[in-house]
């Protein structure tokens, strides 16, 4: 047989993956792994389980807010809703 060089022989071979099926790879967003060493690795975990906690206490203080504004939206004894009332009584 003939030889044909790596260069035509990957395209070739790219031509008949191409021919044959649809599937793809999905293209590579982030840098391949690479190893760490245990200190650095352990450092890392560290810094995401402080971010971690410091969002869930954020998320906490921010659901008790918004439960909290709710409670005091909601209490109106001299608001708008009994000013509603007399206006439409005046009119009557």
């Amino acid at each position: 047989g003939s030889l044909i060089p790596p260069e035509e022989r990957r395209l070739r071979d790219k031509k008949h993956l191409d021919d044959i099926t649809a599937a793809r790879l999905p293209p590579l967003h982030h840098s391949p792994a690479k190893l760490l060493s245990i200190e650095e690795s352990i450092a890392i975990q560290i810094q995401q389980k402080e971010a971690y906690e410091e969002m869930q206490a954020k998320l906490a203080a921010q659901k008790l807010a918004e439960r909290l504004n709710i409670k005091m939206l909601r209490f109106e004894p001299e608001g708008e809703a009994s000013m509603q009332y007399r206006e439409v009584r005046d009119e009557d």
